[in-house]
Parts: structure tokens; sequence; C-alpha cells
């Protein structure tokens, strides 16, 4: 099996995976951090959302050998970021299942636009899907992120 060294919130790590293995997996699987959510394995719903060099990106769509050689950040890895405490704040996950994602995304946000206006945080965030309808309370979170 081939080995991929891969940078995880700022460690380099060698994994023993299959080439074609998505990153979800090889964050979920072989690294134990299950943080990163599956959701429908096709890049649509957002629940696997990574930072890729600060950009959010789909890790069920990013295989093993394309992952190696870069820097990801997952939820694991943010550490009490000014998101995850306006999340806390503002009460904005109910399930939570899609808020790993929807933490990064914002994260994303943040750092291309400081202060978003409300079609900016709407464009960003419809990208991860939230089944419980908490769209009202993760703006409220944005616009309260003091970075």
């Amino acid at each position: 099996m081939p080995q991929h060294a891969i940078t995880i919130n700022g460690k380099r790590q060698l994994v023993d995976v299959d080439d074609d293995m998505p990153l979800l997996w090889v964050l979920r699987d072989a690294l134990g951090l299950t943080g990163t959510k599956f959701g429908c394995g096709q890049g649509i719903c957002g629940a696997c959302t990574v930072l890729r060099d600060g950009e959010a990106v789909r890790s069920c769509q990013i295989s093993a050998v394309d992952a190696a050689g870069n820097r990801f950040t997952t939820i694991e890895g943010l550490s009490n970021h000014p998101c995850q405490r306006a999340w806390i704040e503002e009460d904005v996950a109910q399930c939570g299942y899609c808020q790993a994602g929807m933490i990064l995304t914002a994260c994303a946000l943040l750092r291309e636009h400081p202060k978003p206006t409300d079609q900016q945080i709407d464009d960003a965030m419809s990208e991860v899907i939230c089944r419980c309808g908490t769209y009202p309370r993760i703006r409220k979170a944005i616009k309260a992120v003091k970075l």
C-alpha cells in the first residue's frame, strides 16, 4: 500500500492508504479525526468540509494521492478559534452534524471577507446544508466573530 505525506492541523502525517481513498476517510479512519463528517459523498452537502491552505474544500472529493503534500485544517485543528466561540455564544448548533463544515466554511469566508455582507454570508454558507435550519443564528455568529 502506498504511503502519503499529508500535513493535518500543522502536523505532518504519513498514512498508508490506497491512492484513491478520499481524504475524508483518511482523516476519520486512518487518523481518528472524526470531527469531519460524512454526508453525501458527492461534495454537495458540505459536512466533510476542511480547509486547504485556508480555502474551504470538500474532503470527500480529494483523493489521498491528491492530498499528499498539502496542508489541511480540520475542526480539531481550530482549537478555540473565534468562529467556534461565536457558534457557542450564539447557540447555533442544534443536532450539530453540519457544524464542523459550517465553522470551517465561515473561517474561510472571514479570511477572505473579514466583515462580510449578509449576501456574502448567505452565498458562502448556502454551500453547507443545515437540516435544522439554523441559518439566521449562523449569520449572527459570523457577524459576531472578531478576528
